[in-house]
């Protein structure tokens, strides 16, 4: 591991920076960190294609800042819940994880995000860091006066991801909870102890793509379950790892991410998140224009943008054209290691969506030219994230 010192990204708020329980840890590994919403976030320890190759070939360790979750509680939570989420959160029952959007009455996003099924009446909500505030916000006011109690618990549990090929040999070592793929299936979750590090809770899910888990556990033991992570992986090849190959990873999945891809100003049917939304519920928020979208086709859509190699430049707000006429914009942009091509998401008016479709995009540093793609490059059938 590098002993190199610790390096910030500057910003203007800089000087009023937060701390993530395993911060005294990444510094000590020499990571370069960012502000992310006045959090010290690891960037990354060195070499981001060196953390994006080892989740996609052994076991990587992911620290997403402030990723903290709500409880909601009470004999009115499904109910409150069903209001509030485009999928179906009555099909799963306890120990089941839904993905879903939580939209305004114009089906704008304002946040994708995991709800967690506790219980018959109990549910954790898990935002996106940048949208916590937003979201339990949106949760008080929508549930009112029922019978609901909606709850903060901030930092008192730490967050972990633990995502690649080789995670489930690792943390079965630290665990007599039964991680096999037929016990712990995709989108479930079991509670119990890890590395001695009581009610954890440990959920089949994440960002990378590949096989994984999410961790929830008291934030007084994260330095300790941190330092069982990297020596009880070590012969696994285990590797900290910081946003930025969060970022090459989810971008060959087609991920999108909420504050670049994802907004208030799109559906989840403009998001490429159409599969999430279940018509047949209980009536949700936004339900009549993603409807509407459902049936006649959104105005655009959120598509994958293929180059032809990894240096090809790229950027954020760059245009993308077709036969000189602009067809959309870009949203966000990666380096795809595994796929070695240099990737983008993007909005693109319906016509023209299409897969295959020829573009060109036109970045400061050049025009591109690049493809259209309408599913990930990387493993589209998720049957790695399944095994």
């Amino acid at each position: 591991m590098s002993a190199r010192p610790p390096t910030f990204r500057r910003t203007d708020q800089m000087a009023m920076i937060r701390r993530t329980p395993y911060y005294h840890k990444h510094a000590a590994l020499g990571a370069e960190f960012v502000d992310r919403i006045g959090f010290a976030a690891a960037l990354h320890f060195g070499s981001i294609e060196a953390e994006h190759i080892a989740a996609r070939e052994n076991v990587g360790l992911f620290d997403v800042y402030s990723q903290y979750f709500l409880e909601v509680t009470g004999p009115d939570a499904l109910n409150v819940m069903q209001k509030l989420c485009v999928n179906d959160i009555g099909r799963v029952g306890p120990s089941g994880v839904v993905y879903t959007s939580l939209c305004n009455a114009e089906g704008g996003m304002i946040d994708d995000l995991l709800v967690y099924r506790m219980a018959d009446d109990t549910f954790r909500v898990c935002p996106t860091p940048s949208r916590f505030v937003s979201v339990e916000a949106w949760i008080r006011e929508v549930a009112g006066e029922l019978r609901v109690e909606v709850i903060n618990y901030g930092a008192r549990f730490a967050y972990m991801s633990v995502q690649g090929p080789k995670s489930r040999a690792l943390l079965s070592r630290l665990t007599d909870a039964d991680l096999s793929a037929s016990k712990v299936k995709y989108f479930r979750f079991v509670m119990g102890d890890l590395a001695g590090v009581p009610d954890v809770m440990i959920s089949r899910t994440g960002y990378s793509g590949e096989l994984g888990y999410e961790l929830f556990y008291p934030s007084e033991y994260a330095e300790h379950l941190w330092d069982r992570l990297i020596e009880d992986g070590a012969d696994l090849g285990v590797k900290p790892c910081g946003l930025g190959s969060l970022a090459t990873l989810r971008m060959e999945k087609k991920f999108p991410l909420y504050g670049l891809d994802l907004s208030t100003g799109n559906t989840p049917v403009e998001a490429g998140l159409e599969w999430t939304v279940r018509l047949d519920k209980p009536d949700f928020i936004g339900r009549h224009v993603i409807a509407r979208q459902m049936e006649q086709g959104p105005p655009r859509r959120l598509m994958l943008v293929e180059t032809a190699d990894l240096d090809v430049p790229l950027e954020v707000g760059a245009d993308i054209t077709v036969d000189g006429r602009k067809a959309g914009t870009v949203t966000s942009v990666a380096k795809g290691f595994t796929v070695r091509k240099a990737l983008a998401q993007g909005y693109v008016i319906s016509e023209l969506a299409n897969d295959g479709q020829q573009v060109v995009v036109e970045a400061k540093a050049g025009a591109s030219k690049a493809v259209l793609r309408s599913e990930a490059l990387y493993d589209p059938n998720r049957t790695r994230a399944r095994s």
